[in-house]
């Protein structure tokens, strides 16, 4: 049936291979946190693939000459805390002048509900093109309650950006919010009956932070 017309999964080999290793087991939190980091990284080049250029006059040590720099709205990295956090140095590496926010939700282990504790966002979102930053997007809950909260901010230019997703979560995010885009590294199998992705990588913030 092919991917979902709003997703792209990034198939470059450097990010395949990572993926690899990422996914697991015996991959230690060190090694985790450079490789989420490092996807993030090859993530946002393909996001920002499509940026417009504006034409600029450059000297070199020989002769003028003509090249091009990004123009158009500027960037705004949003992570979902707590795992989200490990995607925002990659990201930064390529686009060091972009704005970073914060949104904390947590799952209810019960009823897999998202809940907001904490949501810190620049002033300027309707002038930037946002990137939603969540390593894994599993039941797509979380995901839409930051995706509501951007918009309720004034965010209008969004994008979806996560390493390992679910054909359930992104099915859950293209009906509430249908015009935003989804990056991901790998779409996989199916949930769990405890919302995990399978074959996923397990729980992306303990293994980022070590937590068990």
């Amino acid at each position: 049936m092919g991917e979902p017309a709003r997703v792209q999964v990034v198939e470059h080999p450097l990010v395949q291979h990572k993926v690899a290793y990422l996914r697991n087991a015996g991959t230690g939190v060190k090694e985790f946190r450079e490789l989420v980091s490092e996807l993030s990284m090859l993530l946002a080049y393909e996001v920002t693939r499509k940026m417009p250029l504006t034409p600029v006059s450059v000297r070199t040590p020989l002769e003028a000459t003509q090249c091009h720099v990004v123009s158009g709205k500027k960037v705004a990295v949003v992570a979902i805390l707590r795992a989200g956090l490990g995607m925002v140095d990659g990201i930064l590496r390529l686009v060091p002048m972009a704005k970073v926010g914060h949104i904390g939700l947590y799952r209810d282990p019960d009823t897999l509900k998202p809940q907001e504790y904490y949501c810190n966002l620049p002033g300027d979102l309707a002038e930037r093109e946002v990137l939603l930053v969540d390593p894994m997007l599993a039941t797509g809950g979380s995901m839409v309650r930051a995706l509501d909260l951007l918009e309720k901010h004034g965010a209008g230019a969004i994008k979806v950006v996560c390493i390992i997703a679910a054909p359930e979560g992104v099915a859950v995010v293209e009906q509430r919010h249908p015009d935003v885009e989804i990056f991901t590294a790998a779409l996989d199998r199916e949930l769990n009956s405890h919302g995990y992705i399978l074959p996923g990588l397990g729980d992306a913030g303990d293994r980022l932070f070590g937590t068990k």
